[in-house]
């Protein structure tokens, strides 16, 4: 193992770490076991309070609610699963003459959308299909957000269909 980390030009941390010759800070983190975990969530807890946490959650439940709303009034567009929290799958309805059902297609919108630089979106494969997906999350996000989201993936579908 040493001659292999010495190769790669790792020897000199690797040595001095071993002979505890330098401060390894990576040891002074607090594990992420489960009472550490619960002392998180206490934190957020305490910091919101129960009912300004209620709010915020439900706050970003109906924005994506909004955004699911915008999707199913576009006859381009599908929800593929039930929305779950602030959570919305969906995807953009390939061509009847689509060889790979969409897949493509989809991997094309995700790639313009997040090279945009305006919104990031993520994505699953579910039952052979390349979903979309779109959470709300930041603490800051309002209906706005949800408005220009919804205008960027217009415009990109509207030009990968041009193409399509």
């Amino acid at each position: 193992m040493s001659l292999l980390l010495y190769y790669f030009g790792y020897c000199s941390n690797y040595q001095a770490s071993q002979e505890n010759a330098v401060v390894d800070f990576k040891d002074w983190q607090i594990p992420l076991g489960r009472r550490f975990r619960s002392l998180k969530l206490w934190l957020v807890l305490r910091l919101y309070g129960v009912a300004n946490l209620q709010s915020y959650i439900r706050n970003h439940i109906h924005l994506a609610e909004q955004f699911e709303q915008l999707i199913t009034s576009d006859s381009r567009f599908e929800v593929v699963a039930p929305r779950t929290f602030s959570l919305v799958c969906f995807r953009l309805i390939p061509p009847p003459n689509d060889q790979n059902n969409g897949y493509k297609l989809n991997h094309s919108l995700l790639d313009a959308v997040n090279s945009s630089g305006k919104i990031f979106l993520s994505h699953t494969v579910l039952s052979g299909n390349f979903i979309l997906r779109f959470a709300v999350g930041a603490p800051l996000t309002e209906d706005r957000h949800i408005k220009t989201a919804w205008q960027v993936l217009q415009e990109q579908a509207t030009t990968l269909l041009k193409d399509y």
